[in-house]
Formats: structure tokens, C-alpha cells, sequence
């Protein structure tokens, strides 16, 4: 029986100011199939004013922090475009990170030229029950800082890649 290669896909996670409907993106990161990075934090829009000091404390990123090292929205689109147009980007969290980075190229006033899919269209039912497992496993291995979006997507990808080697 032939052999296939394992399909790598490129994971995206984002974090936000909160946890309810008037959040928004404060960072974005991509891991690519070929294991390259890219994480933005973002200055926030004039009318993005909520925050919650909670997500402050999972994330460890402050607003001064996004005001003195964050990118325009603008520019972060430009370079999401730039970087991944025409690719399939995938999220274990497509449910928040999918509006939060609507809401960022609406904001910017840009069309998205990618896609965002949940990593679960990828997986059959007994691979998804592995999931949550898996990926408690892969973070522990790691030791990544959690919670910061490049390093989130990076645990996400080797989950994903973990659960379909065992298969």
C-alpha cells in the first residue's frame, strides 16, 4: 500500500482584548507548513475601546504594550495579504478568531484574500476525540508560552500533525 505525505496545514490563532462580542484582535500569528512564523500585535482602532483585564492577565499583553508596539490594522491586513493570499489558514478556534480578523480588515477597510477554516474539517471524529488530549501533550512537550498567538498556532499545527501520525 503506497504511502502519502502528511498534509501540513497553516494554522492561525489570534488573541483578542476580552472574551465577549466587544473584543477585538490585539495579535495575530500564522505557522506555516514549512515552520515559518509570523505574529503581529495590533494598535488598536480609535473606536476599539474595550478591554478586559482578565484576557490582560491569560495573554500578558497590555494596552500600552499594543500602542507602543503595535502595527496599524491597516499595515497587519496589507502583510496577512501579502503573506498568505489565495492559502487556507486553519484555526482550532474558528468560531472567535474568524470575526476578530473579519472585524480587523473591516476595520482596515481591506478585502481578505485568504481563507480561515477550523482545523476540525480536517479531522474524522476519532481524531477529534483525541483532541483535547493530544494537545495537552504537545503544550507540556513544547513548554511555549501560551496564549501568545504565534506560539498558540505553533502547538495547534503540532497537535494536528501528532493526531494524524498516529492514525
Amino acid at each position: 500500500m503506497p504511502t502519502y505525505p502528511i498534509f501540513v496545514p497553516d494554522v492561525l490563532d489570534v488573541e483578542a482584548s476580552g472574551f465577549g462580542s466587544a473584543s477585538y484582535p490585539i495579535e495575530v500569528g500564522v505557522v506555516t507548513a514549512d515552520g515559518s512564523r509570523y505574529c503581529r500585535l495590533i494598535k488598536p482602532f480609535q473606536d476599539w475601546q474595550f478591554w478586559d483585564k482578565e484576557a490582560e492577565t491569560l495573554h500578558g499583553i497590555t494596552r500600552d504594550i499594543l500602542f507602543e508596539n503595535g502595527r496599524l490594522g491597516m499595515e497587519v491586513c496589507q502583510e496577512l495579504n501579502r503573506l498568505y493570499t489565495n492559502r487556507t489558514l486553519y484555526s482550532d478556534a474558528w468560531v472567535v478568531d474568524y470575526p476578530w480578523v473579519r472585524e480587523l480588515f473591516g476595520h482596515a477597510q481591506i478585502d481578505m484574500q485568504f481563507r480561515i477554516s477550523a482545523i476540525e474539517m480536517l479531522l474524522n471524529e476519532t481524531q477529534l476525540a483525541h483532541w483535547d488530549e493530544t494537545k495537552a501533550q504537545v503544550t507540556h512537550t513544547l513548554k511555549l508560552p501560551r496564549h501568545r498567538a504565534s506560539n498558540d498556532a505553533e502547538i495547534i499545527q503540532k497537535t494536528y500533525l501528532a493526531i494524524v501520525a498516529n492514525e
